[in-house]
């Protein structure tokens, strides 16, 4: 008769609905091994194998890896990108902010990705191509005796440019045109 169940078997499901979401012990190294990465890099990539028993770049276990991005994802620190079975985490400015402070860093350190990049130049000097010459000619063009053909001049070959066996596809059929 009693349709809702006592206090204590409802007290045991939501017991078993938190056992799913337990917080995964991690050691403490490890933990800052993955940050530490992170920070340098701006970017942690990891395969989604929850079974290898090393990240391929930090000296920690996969799974802790994904773990602590998923973490640092849910506190919206890092930015997610999944791809063929590979997540790709970027750092956000938040993120940036929580490592300064969590690892005890400068503000003078930034991670590789928001450093300046060098330009190189364009072209080498002397404005000449790095192979030797210039492949067009003088003014950069085609040469003066280019004379390019196309499909009507010269009947033709490929796809319906020439007249052979009385026209191909002459008559209509199935697909486009009449």
């Amino acid at each position: 008769q009693e349709a809702v169940g006592n206090g204590r078997a409802d007290a045991g499901k939501e017991l078993a609905q938190d056992s799913q979401t337990v917080n995964m012990l991690l050691p403490k190294k490890n933990r800052l091994a993955v940050y530490s990465h992170l920070f340098k890099e701006g970017v942690v990539v990891a395969k989604k194998d929850t079974t290898l028993p090393k990240h391929a770049s930090i000296d920690v276990p996969n799974l802790h890896v994904l773990n602590l991005m998923k973490s640092l994802k849910s506190r919206g620190y890092v930015r997610e990108t999944f791809c063929w079975q590979w997540h790709y985490w970027y750092l956000t400015e938040e993120g940036i902010a929580y490592l300064r402070e969590y690892l005890h860093l400068p503000e003078e350190i930034v991670p590789q990705t928001h450093k300046k990049q060098q330009v190189a130049a364009a072209r080498p000097a002397g404005g000449r191509a790095p192979y030797g010459g210039d492949r067009f000619g003088k003014d950069g063009g085609a040469g003066g005796d280019f004379r390019p053909r196309f499909q009507g001049e010269r009947g033709g070959f490929g796809r319906g440019g020439g007249d052979r066996d009385g026209g191909y596809r002459r008559e209509g059929g199935f697909g486009r045109g009449g």
